[in-house]
């Protein structure tokens, strides 16, 4: 790795500008005496922090202890649990790693505080997906809950999402991902290119969806508006009507039997497709991951509609204050400053700060999994397990061509209830 040029925003590095300037406080100006207090008391900070398992790693909370001192301690929940515990627990963590449906789900309760980014030292380089919801200023904005639809409040009080960059964020954006169909090249045989293939009755008893509602419902989404029978509105908030059509097409092919199953977590979805019990499904980029890395087929298929996405990011309990809270602003920065980055870009993820994580990676595998050049060497999953041979090049392609190709985000609906009802109804059918 090349990390003798990196730019670790550690404990390290704090304590050593302090020496220097005589007062520091991170990203947030001069603080008197606050390195000092920092330096005796850091080792007994713990940070609470929960989210699903796509991003809650052992290898982050080692890392941290190593790079910044104190203790991380991680829950890793599905989503509809991260979604309950941060809207009715607030006192049971500090840190909610959650995605930005989420966040529309849980912010009115009023359990997180908005976050200063002055604070934020790389805040300038964070994608403009989460800032003004363009990839590119040419980018159009998918359908469905784009991040920076709720990324920003008015202030450090705001209790309602700002249209704009305001200085005030609900979420530090973290990781996120153009999200597709993962297949079994080998058991299928011919080439897919399309979201109807999940309700093709080839794949009768060998399909799969994931059953966390507002994600699922996309998929279906996706699934219905490629074989014609419904175009919606906007996807990402469906009218009832639109609702009812969707969940009636996939509840009748549920009763064909069409599904083999349905998962809530990586590991089940893992499982699945390992096995050969099922030859496509819903799928998240480090499920696709640890299938390779077991020398079997699996491959995260580009399709022709385009990708559903999904973003993450970092928020802050309310009953966060002091030195912990300081802590927590410097997890922040240390989290965008591109260890981490890389060591979830080797998942098939994307860092919100993409030029960051470069420093943490070959040049290799920076090519393979960011600018979607064929490998070079062999490409490594992040336990530096062989998943790519030299010359593979990545499913989609570059970072801008997949993320360029979204066609809509997980969303929270007008009408979200009757959403989750009706598709609980299909679960249960």
């Amino acid at each position: 790795m090349r990390t003798g040029k990196s730019k670790t925003f550690s404990r390290r590095t704090v304590l050593k500008g302090a020496a220097a300037t005589g007062g520091l406080a991170l990203g947030s100006g001069a603080v008197s005496g606050f390195p000092t207090i920092w330096a005796q008391n850091i080792k007994d900070v713990t940070l609470r922090q929960f989210g699903t398992g796509v991003s809650n790693l052992n290898e982050v909370a080692e890392k941290v202890k190593e790079d910044l001192g104190f203790t991380l301690e991680m829950t890793a929940l599905d989503s509809d649990s991260v979604t309950q515990r941060a809207a009715t627990q607030p006192k049971s963590f500090d840190i909610a790693d959650i995605e930005y449906w989420i966040c529309k789900k849980v912010w009115p309760a009023g359990n997180l505080q908005a976050m200063d980014v002055s604070k934020i030292k790389n805040y300038d380089k964070i994608v403009g997906i989460f800032k003004s919801g363009k990839l590119t200023p040419e980018s159009d904005i998918a359908q469905g809950t784009a991040p920076h639809t709720v990324g920003f409040v008015d202030g450090p009080d705001g209790t309602s999402f700002a249209k704009e960059e305001t200085g005030w964020m609900t979420l530090i954006p973290t990781i996120y991902n153009a999200d597709t169909l993962g297949i079994r090249p080998d058991l299928i045989g011919r080439p897919i290119e399309s979201w109807t293939e999940l309700l093709n009755p080839e794949f009768k008893g060998k399909a799969s969806i994931l059953d966390i509602s507002s994600i699922g419902i996309m998929d279906a989404a996706m699934v219905c508006e490629a074989m014609g029978e419904i175009k919606y509105g906007d996807k990402g908030n469906m009218t009832r009507e639109e609702i009812d059509k969707t969940m009636a097409i996939f509840t009748e092919a549920k009763k064909a039997g069409q599904f083999r199953a349905f998962w809530k977590s990586f590991d089940e979805s893992v499982n699945l497709m390992a096995s050969g019990e099922v030859v496509i499904q819903s799928m998240w980029s480090p499920a696709i991951t640890a299938v390779r890395s077991k020398g079997i087929p699996c491959v995260y298929q580009p399709l022709k509609e385009g990708y559903r996405s999904w973003g993450g990011g970092i928020g802050l309990s309310k009953n966060l204050s002091g030195l912990e809270l300081e802590a927590a602003y410097e997890y922040i920065n240390w989290y965008l400053s591109g260890w981490v980055g890389g060591f979830l870009m080797r998942q098939g993820y994307y860092s919100a700060v993409p030029e960051t994580s470069k420093d943490f990676m070959t040049a290799d595998e920076w090519g393979f999994w960011f600018e979607g050049k064929p490998a070079e060497g062999e490409i490594k999953n992040p336990q530096g397990q062989v998943m790519e041979k030299a010359g593979a090049v990545r499913d989609g392609g570059s970072f801008y061509d997949r993320m360029g190709a979204v066609a809509c985000w997980n969303a929270v609906m007008d009408e979200n209830q009757h959403m989750v009802r009706k598709w609980n109804e299909f679960i249960a059918a």
